[in-house]
């Protein structure tokens, strides 16, 4: 369970293009650091809502600020989702980072799930002030991975409705091509989100400059980390990326048909800080 602290403060932070909702969660005591949360991805943004409520809050007990953002088109922000492009929520991803560097006066890091650390990788490998360390959660490592993944979702349905793929993966594919938007479990995809989201590569974003911790769940203690992942490790540490890679055993809770919880990952996190506060 996270400590007991303050409640969450909601506002809406204004944009170019509206507001988007935030809930700021602020640090007890003396701030010893700051994060920004990038949420994942379409329907695993609500399946890992209460994780990402209950790490923050653990965090700010630590005395770690955190700005949870609803990116554009996402959850209670303004827009929808079909609206949504890549560049315009890495500059949702500025806005916040401005907001709480403001209102903390400290640096401020990102802290991503999912697509949401790709995300943060991407940001951070163009962002003209480099955020002051990345939290990345099972992150996302390949763009056009993510996406076949969620192009799945369409065939999955199309075959229970009317018992036929109708061309898969290549046929949505090609829609997308030709500039047409694709309706996918109650989400309108955007051929320009697909565009930007597809050729995205971890092992070519990790920025130099800022310190990296890579968490990733597995289903049983002694797991080794999966290749793919594996792959990404190797070519950063050939690059000399300054990062750590923690291993915690739970719950995909990201993908559970019910909204679970994975506590090591939590204790894990907070270790974390809790090992940066003793040392500084």
């Amino acid at each position: 369970m996270a400590p007991s602290h303050a409640p969450a403060e909601s506002l809406f932070l204004p944009v170019q293009d509206g507001v988007r909702y935030c809930l700021y969660h602020a640090p007890a005591g003396a701030c010893r650091g700051a994060l920004v949360y990038l949420h994942p991805f379409a329907e695993e943004m609500n399946k890992t809502r209460r994780m990402a409520a209950l790490q923050a809050r653990a965090l700010a007990a630590l005395g770690v600020g955190v700005l949870q953002i609803d990116l554009h088109g996402c959850g209670d922000s303004s827009g929808e989702f079909g609206d949504a492009r890549w560049d315009g929520w890495k500059r949702d991803v500025d806005a916040a980072r401005a907001w709480l560097q403001q209102r903390l006066g400290c640096p401020t890091g990102l802290w991503g799930l999912r697509l949401g650390a790709l995300l943060a990788l991407d940001y951070a490998a163009g962002a003209r002030e480099l955020p002051q360390r990345l939290l990345l959660w099972q992150p996302v490592t390949n763009g056009a991975a993510v996406m076949n993944q969620f192009l799945r979702l369409r065939i999955a349905a199309d075959m229970v409705q009317e018992g036929a793929a109708n061309g898969g993966t290549k046929a949505l594919r090609a829609a997308l091509e030709q500039g047409r938007s694709v309706e996918i479990a109650g989400y309108d995809l955007a051929p320009e989100l697909a565009a930007a989201i597809d050729p995205l590569d971890a092992s070519v974003l990790a920025p130099r400059g800022c310190r990296i911790d890579w968490f990733e769940v597995l289903p049983a203690a002694g797991r080794p980390l999966p290749p793919a992942s594996s792959r990404i490790a190797a070519i950063w540490q050939a690059q000399r990326i300054d990062f750590g890679v923690h291993l915690v055993q739970g719950e995909a809770f990201w993908t559970t048909p019910e909204i679970a919880e994975c506590p090591a990952l939590l204790d894990a996190t907070c270790q974390l800080y809790r090992e940066a506060a003793h040392a500084g």
